[in-house]
């Protein structure tokens, strides 16, 4: 292999500017004209060619009052950069393309209370900025949305749990809460001082499946106490987790927002909780080392508003 081989391509041929600007001036027979033509001043078309003659080695414009004609060497250089810059332009529209392809659809999957409480909000403003992008949303629990996203069946998800699983990067959207909550009739929404954590931990609870961010956040909290008891019920959802809660079954521990309209109407009494950490961040997830591009970009923007 020659030296020269050695030495980087993008070192030893000209830039796609400058071939564009060659061929300008085959096409227009002067360097003041092609320098217009590409929208650049007449000194720094100069400036290009004579770049361009000094990396190739050769004379490639003669310049007289009369405009620039290309050399003989010039003419050749110009049809192999006719070829090049074609080869640029299919480039750039195989690129396009499959910009096109990426933009056109979006898919999306939301843990549970963030696809019922938050996500459609986002849905709709996504759509009066992308009305062309196609979007679907898988709702399931936190650990259901992370494995769609390490396995590229989602483009974007969002999750409640506490941490982010390995290959996968996150961005904090909003913060959240879980709340004990109770029907009327229970003997707990009469407390003033609400419920210790050991107590909480002890009593018979309505609570999410394992593997919901939910569940997750309440076991670690719990953790010190003695940990969860048995469940009272165990739901896939919380709309399910709600309604038995509003049907008087007992204590059940969901999100804020999956509550507030039911604790400001007092169909369920919020049960103040000492002695456990039930905060928790709402995140959105993606494969590591590839930032979210297009409508996943535009929504996770989107989702920054959040309160």
């Amino acid at each position: 292999m020659g030296e020269e081989n050695l030495v980087p391509l993008a070192h030893r041929v000209p830039d796609l500017g400058a071939l564009e600007l060659l061929l300008a001036v085959a096409r227009v027979g002067s360097l003041s004209g092609a320098a217009r033509r590409l929208g650049i001043t007449q000194p720094a078309a100069s400036s290009r060619i004579r770049a361009m003659e000094t990396r190739l080695g050769v004379a490639l414009v003669d310049r007289s009052p009369r405009g620039s004609t290309l050399t003989a060497e010039g003419a050749l250089v110009t049809d192999w950069a006719r070829r090049v810059v074609e080869a640029a332009e299919a480039f750039d529209a195989g690129a396009q393309a499959l910009r096109g392809r990426r933009d056109s659809r979006l898919r999306v999957a939301a843990s549970m209370t963030i696809a019922e409480y938050l996500m459609p909000g986002w849905l709709i403003a996504l759509r009066g900025q992308r009305p062309d992008t196609a979007v679907s949303l898988h709702a399931g629990n936190s650990a259901v949305v992370v494995q769609r996203v390490l396995t590229h069946e989602a483009d974007l998800g969002f999750v409640e749990g506490l941490s982010v699983p390995e290959g996968l990067d996150s961005a904090v959207i909003a913060q959240d809460r879980l709340v004990v909550a109770v029907a009327p009739v229970h003997p707990w929404a009469r407390r003033s001082r609400g419920v210790e954590a050991a107590e909480l931990a002890a009593t018979p609870l309505i609570l999410r499946e394992r593997g919901s961010g939910t569940r997750q956040v309440l076991d670690a909290a719990l953790a010190g106490h003695g940990g969860l008891a048995a469940p009272l019920l165990e739901l896939a959802s919380t709309t399910a987790v709600k309604a038995a809660a509003l049907g008087g079954a007992g204590p059940c521990v969901l999100s804020e927002l999956a509550v507030v309209d039911e604790l400001a109407a007092r169909r369920l009494v919020e049960v103040p909780v000492t002695g456990a950490e039930l905060g928790r961040a709402l995140r959105a997830v993606w494969p590591a080392g590839a930032r979210p591009a297009g409508p996943a970009r535009d929504l996770l923007s989107l989702t920054r508003g959040t309160p």
